[in-house]
């Protein structure tokens, strides 16, 4: 039995199979018979343990404890995690965050943006410069539309474990998960799954395979700026 996150990665493997082995293949009942050997290919998604998110010391006092942290006391909180690399859409979601700002003024203030960055593969080029291109456009976008008591955006660099992200998203209001290509993404499912409130919105990639599953998220192209801050506001 092979297992792949979505039907798409099967039906891949198995045209990837027909084209380059010998081999009776059964769409019908997605098998592959090689050499009197059967092997089947299903589609098996990932997911989180619910017990792993359970519990907690209570939203109004976990806001308060971030607002203290921070010296913040936004109407609005957004959380994002993703590890820095250029697959996960971290500078294209700082763009629409700017503007949604730019469209809907009413929200500054009122709005701040949680961002939680793990460094990757820091010894390579192309990942230091995406972590530099998305700390350059969040200053950007807090010199622009932040003050001296507010910034928008507060971008978390570093290693952080489930014990210290997991009050945000009890908290935010929204998740926002924007990857580029994403093969599952545990981090939309981390979001629903804390959420025994069963409040707060996900914001989720189209090109993630968990938008095949959590299909009451918002679903976004995250090449589209404009559509994503309306996703904002809509969130």
């Amino acid at each position: 039995l092979i297992g792949f996150h979505i039907q798409f990665y099967c039906n891949n493997f198995l045209e990837t199979v027909d084209r380059f082995l010998e081999c009776r293949i059964d769409w019908e009942h997605f098998s592959v018979e090689r050499r009197g050997h059967l092997s089947f290919v299903r589609p098996l998604p990932i997911s989180v343990s619910m017990d792993d998110f359970s519990g907690g010391v209570g939203q109004d006092s976990e806001r308060e404890r971030i607002f203290r942290e921070f010296g913040l006391e936004p109407e609005y909180i957004g959380v994002g995690v993703d590890r820095i690399d250029y697959t996960k859409g971290v500078p294209e979601k700082f763009l629409s965050i700017g503007r949604f700002l730019e469209k809907y003024p009413d929200f500054l203030g009122k709005f701040v943006f949680f961002q939680f960055g793990a460094p990757s593969r820091t010894h390579i080029k192309q990942y230091r410069d995406v972590i530099r291109e998305s700390e350059e456009i969040a200053q950007r976008i807090n010199w622009r539309f932040g003050s001296k008591d507010y910034k928008p955006i507060v971008f978390l660099i570093g290693h952080h474990d489930h014990a210290r992200i997991i009050p945000f998203y009890r908290c935010a209001d929204f998740c926002m998960v924007t990857s580029l290509h994403d093969g599952m993404n545990l981090v939309a499912k981390e979001f629903v799954a804390s959420r025994e409130d069963c409040n707060g919105v996900l914001i989720l990639s189209q090109f993630t395979g968990a938008s095949r599953e959590l299909k009451d998220a918002i679903i976004v192209n995250p090449y589209d700026t404009e559509s994503m801050a309306d996703a904002l506001y809509l969130a």
